[in-house]
């Protein structure tokens, strides 16, 4: 699932963190009473011939590069340990989705090989999946690849993997029944509200301008299109091959559910309206907002993205409306500035899961008011 890296950064592991060690043996039992063994014979890898690393990456489910002896690699995903908050991190969903994807799709997931719901033997719930080798990109600016003509082919694998999505049959691959096909961004929005007024530590104008006029510019027509919406698609949520600008992997599906494709659009797109950030630890980035200096860069500028992705995406090839967009954006903006405001309450709170957590969380105001500036005019028409 997870990968290394070639003109691009490995994918960073460390020892597995206190707290979330697992029993070796106990899984390997597991693998072998039910025949999995990944092609590499692991049914006579002993315990003490596995090596188990912690990835860095995609930690809301804590995930681990495993090591047979050598013989073969693997990922094993599974719930964090401790109590829960009901529904969360339910990896055994993740699994049936890219098993589903996986089969002829055409949707680039890794190669699902296991899924145990017994919590006896590890604990938690936990699947087993292949380890995909690869380029890993964390900063969508791709500055370490020198060369504008690389960053726009590494645009465009990006763009038609975001794509096979969309055009997906997700009912003939079994996920008719992954989420409700109708009432998508009026549900979110409802959930990001409450989210945040849960978390709310001062008063953001634009939040509570958001919250109450964003249901109304929902698109009449919405409920005509759905797929499996990823989530959180972004450039450092994908593994590339080595040499091609193809994408191999799309990661970490934990968010995954129906909806409309316009959600994962404009929130792939957010890049292009958000600052150049040369931090790693910050989890959401942008290529700067000039034109001109996107163009230096030599990615797609936002039409051009958005226009290819059209003409992928079947059925979508007329383009997208201008007020479409906008909310889409808009609503982008707004679920991402929601979640760093849970971040930036759990951070005051004392329960950051990451250091810089409220440095992060501190950005939930500068995400309102981007959102605003997307549909201002047109919520002060209908005030």
């Amino acid at each position: 699932m997870l990968s290394a890296a070639r003109s691009g950064r490995r994918l960073s592991t460390s020892a597995v963190r206190t707290g979330h060690e697992f029993d070796v043996a106990a899984m390997l039992g597991e693998l072998q009473a039910h025949g999995v063994d990944g092609g590499a014979g692991w049914a006579s890898v002993g315990a003490e011939d596995v090596s188990v690393a912690q990835f860095t990456h995609g930690q809301s489910n804590p995930t681990f590069l495993l090591d047979f002896g050598g013989r073969q690699r693997a990922v094993l995903r599974k719930k964090p340990p401790g109590a829960l908050l009901r529904g969360a991190h339910n990896v055994a969903r993740e699994f049936r989705c890219m098993d589903a994807l996986g089969r002829g799709t055409g949707v680039p997931v890794p190669r699902m090989l296991h899924l145990c719901e017994e919590e006896a033997v590890l604990g938690t719930d936990w699947f087993l999946c292949e380890y995909v080798t690869g380029r890993h990109f964390k900063n969508p600016a791709l500055r370490e690849l020198g060369d504008g003509a690389a960053r726009a082919a590494i645009y465009d694998g990006m763009n038609e993997a975001l794509a096979s999505l969309a055009a997906a049959d997700y009912r003939s691959a079994g996920l008719g029944a992954y989420g409700r096909e109708t009432g998508f961004f009026e549900r979110q929005l409802r959930t990001w509200s409450a989210q945040y007024a849960a978390s709310e530590t001062e008063t953001i104008a634009s939040m509570d301008a958001l919250v109450a006029g964003l249901p109304a510019l929902v698109p009449s027509d919405a409920d005509a299109r759905c797929c499996v919406v990823h989530g959180d698609f972004r450039l450092d949520n994908l593994i590339f091959h080595a040499t091609e600008p193809r994408v191999l992997a799309v990661l970490d599906w934990e968010l995954s559910t129906l909806g409309h494709p316009l959600a994962d659009l404009a929130y792939n797109c957010m890049m292009f309206h958000l600052p150049e950030i040369a931090d790693d630890a910050i989890p959401i980035r942008g290529i700067g907002t000039d034109a001109a200096a996107q163009r230096r860069l030599g990615v797609m500028l936002e039409p051009e993205y958005v226009q290819r992705w059209c003409e992928r995406a079947g059925g979508m090839g007329g383009g997208v409306r201008a007020d479409d967009w906008s909310f889409a954006l808009s609503f982008s903006f707004f679920r991402a500035a929601a979640i760093l405001q849970g971040v930036y309450k759990r951070a005051l709170d004392g329960q950051a899961s990451a250091e810089n957590a409220l440095e992060v969380g501190a950005m939930a105001r500068s995400f309102a008011d981007v959102s605003l500036s997307f549909v201002d005019g047109r919520l002060a028409a209908k005030a």
